[in-house]
């Protein structure tokens, strides 16, 4: 009795084809929020670059994606930051609930929608109308 099991490393072409749609639209999302938020929209395809220009949107200063290096506190960061780039954009923290859960949908329509940048968001604070 001859069993062979066939392991094999290779992708199908549908997965890959759907990884570069779903990638190619994330990158343009983020594009159109750098430019919402007057930023260069060509730091979406720059990797670090990117969470740089987005931490700087979010936290007012770009340096805090640093704090991604540190386990645990990377989690926690990340999940603030998300509810921060929702106030940031006037938004209130159902929509950040919304992009933390469902982030391709709602980045989409953070990007496309019409929200404005209105400037990172303090604790305590709520986003002043343009």
């Amino acid at each position: 009795m001859n069993l062979s099991y066939r392991v094999g490393t290779e992708s199908s072409p549908l997965a890959i084809t759907l990884s570069l749609v779903f990638g190619l639209i994330q990158v343009v999302s983020l594009w159109q929020i750098f430019k919402k938020a007057d930023e260069p929209g060509w730091a979406a395809i720059i990797p670090l670059y990117n969470l740089y220009i987005l931490y700087k949107i979010t936290w007012g200063s770009g340096w805090q994606f640093l704090l991604l290096l540190i386990p645990l506190v990377n989690i926690v960061v990340a999940i603030i930051t998300v509810f921060k780039l929702s106030r940031a954009f006037g938004k209130g923290t159902g929509f950040g609930f919304g992009l933390l859960f469902l982030p391709f949908i709602f980045i989409l329509i953070l990007a496309f929608g019409p929200a404005q940048y209105q400037g990172p968001v303090w604790p305590g604070t709520r986003p002043t109308s343009a």
